[in-house]
């Protein structure tokens, strides 16, 4: 393996680059090559090179391991043996001592359809089988330069040739980041723990990003859990569940003295799991993701990525209370809809269309005067431009979800074609994660009751909107009579401006 500069080349600058071989297939051979672009596969079969990129943005992760100790069945059984290799951890006990390989697994989501509800992200994971040196600390040493520059690449870190043979500082890379989980597991159908730790929890293991995971137990529960904790021994807030934890930790902010340091420097998440999703699903409309059916597979690619931009709150005051709002606020219809229809919660999403016609035939009205103040900037309904397929031109390879290649040794070579976590794989943290029961936070039954009775005070910017008992001025419009509804859509203005992993608010008043 070799460090090539090409500074003066128009194509990319390889950074590492070594050939590989498929042994399924008879003098079939990968060319594998890392830049700034992504992971290069050029495979030369009957000498017609095909080349696919694995581009760097939608690689989330990469592991070492390696091969596990194969099971000796008894004599008294005639159960054929397995040639499937397996792999484990490097200090896990089970380690196969005849096999000196070690194995980079490369765990990515490329873009597959064209467009519209067609267009998905698959799983793919490309193994690295590094057996070229006789001693298995030689081909780890190899496999951790590739997975150093990855890593390095993905977090947009600078590298040079120094640092990826700086073996110590390969072996001891280590995430920086973690990440507060508060999920929800009554939220949507009530299976929001079922979706952190099947569809989740797996992408965060293979992205390698450590996480404390708490589960909410009431109403509530994750408002006061972020207005009391230290929120900054964390890098990030994700919410899994519905529209109402995000709006539970939004204004749990603001009822913290330092709520504008913890914006500056908290950014908040959100993985769906309720029952409308608007949030989620607007976010990953923005950033033409592929939200149909979930939106699960975007968000958490995104919590992992880590980007983040910022968001409009909207401050709504009430005679007896002060909330922050991001997504919507509404009165009558849809209000009703929304509050009555938790008695079918355990319909998940399809509560709504099963209410909506119930209330449409018991049509209700409502007496009152809306007051507004007429803008004098024109809105721009301009929908945000969808984000371009990276396909490649001309001939590429048509990859299966598992690909595995290795290099050349002067032994005979097992097939190559199978991987550490398929689909099936049971799934574990290895990162330090930590689940928390509610008890061990402090905020259990007991101690929950007595804050949630408590006075809560509102932080947060003040309001630049005349006081509700004051006179208005003559500018302010008013329209008096019967509302069916009223709703006030910040995704329309303000949500939409949002990229992924939503990121510090910048606050309007724009809703009295």
């Amino acid at each position: 393996m070799e460090i090539k500069s090409v500074e003066n080349s128009p194509e990319p600058q390889i950074l590492l680059e070594e050939t590989f071989y498929v042994l399924s297939k008879k003098y079939s051979t990968f060319k594998v090559r890392l830049t700034r672009k992504g992971l290069h596969l050029i495979k030369d079969a009957e000498g017609i090179p095909k080349e696919q990129i694995i581009l760097l943005k939608d690689i989330i992760g990469c592991q070492c391991l390696r091969s596990k100790k194969r099971t000796t069945n008894c004599t008294c059984q005639s159960l054929p043996r397995s040639d499937s290799l397996q792999v484990v951890e490097e200090n896990s006990t089970d380690l196969d001592d005849t096999d000196v390989s070690a194995y980079l697994y490369v765990y990515a989501y490329i873009f597959q359809g064209r467009k519209g509800f067609s267009k998905k992200r698959e799983r793919t994971i490309i193994t690295l089988r590094f057996r070229s040196f006789d001693k298995y600390e030689d081909n780890n040493k190899e496999a951790q330069r590739w997975r150093c520059a990855i890593k390095k690449l993905i977090k947009g870190e600078p590298l040079n040739s120094s640092m990826l043979n700086d073996y110590l500082s390969v072996v001891h890379h280590k995430e920086n980041r973690r990440l507060l989980i508060l999920c929800n597991p009554k939220s949507g159908a009530g299976k929001g723990r079922q979706i952190f730790q099947q569809k989740v929890a797996p992408i965060l293991n293979e992205a390698e990003i450590p996480y404390d995971l708490y589960m909410t137990k009431n109403s509530n529960y994750a408002r006061d859990f972020v207005r009391t904790s230290n929120v900054f021994q964390w890098t990030g807030i994700i919410g899994v569940g519905g529209d109402g934890i995000i709006f539970e930790i939004v204004n749990g902010i603001f009822e913290r003295p330092d709520w504008s340091e913890v914006l500056k420097s908290i950014p908040i998440g959100v993985i769906p799991g309720g029952s409308g999703n608007g949030l989620a699903r607007s976010v990953a409309h923005h950033a033409s993701e592929p939200y149909f059916p979930s939106t699960t597979l975007p968000s958490t690619l995104a919590a992992i990525r880590g980007y983040t931009e910022p968001m409009d709150i909207v401050r709504v005051e009430t005679v007896s209370n002060i909330l922050f709002s991001f997504l919507s606020v509404g009165w009558g219809l849809l209000s009703d809809i929304d509050i009555e229809s938790e008695r079918l919660r355990m319909l998940g999403g399809t509560r709504f269309t099963v209410w909506s016609v119930a209330r449409l035939i018991g049509l209700r009205s409502y007496k009152g005067k809306l007051w507004y103040l007429p803008s004098s900037i024109p809105f721009s309904n301009t929908a945000p431009s969808l984000l371009n397929d990276s396909l490649n031109k001309g001939s590429t390879l048509d990859l299966p979800t598992e690909v595995h290649l290795e290099t050349q040794q002067g032994r005979q070579r097992l097939d190559s074609w199978y991987s550490a976590h398929s689909r099936r794989s049971t799934y574990f943290s290895t990162g330090g994660s930590s689940y928390q029961s509610t008890t061990d936070s402090g905020l259990g039954d007991g101690d929950n009751c007595t804050i949630r009775n408590r006075t809560r005070r509102m932080f947060g910017p003040a309001s630049q909107l005349p006081s509700l008992t004051a006179p208005l001025p003559v500018e302010w419009k008013c329209i008096e009579g019967r509302f069916v509804m009223v709703t006030i859509f910040e995704t329309l203005f303000n949500v939409l401006i949002i990229n992924t992993f939503l990121g510090a608010c910048i606050l309007s008043d724009s809703f009295r």
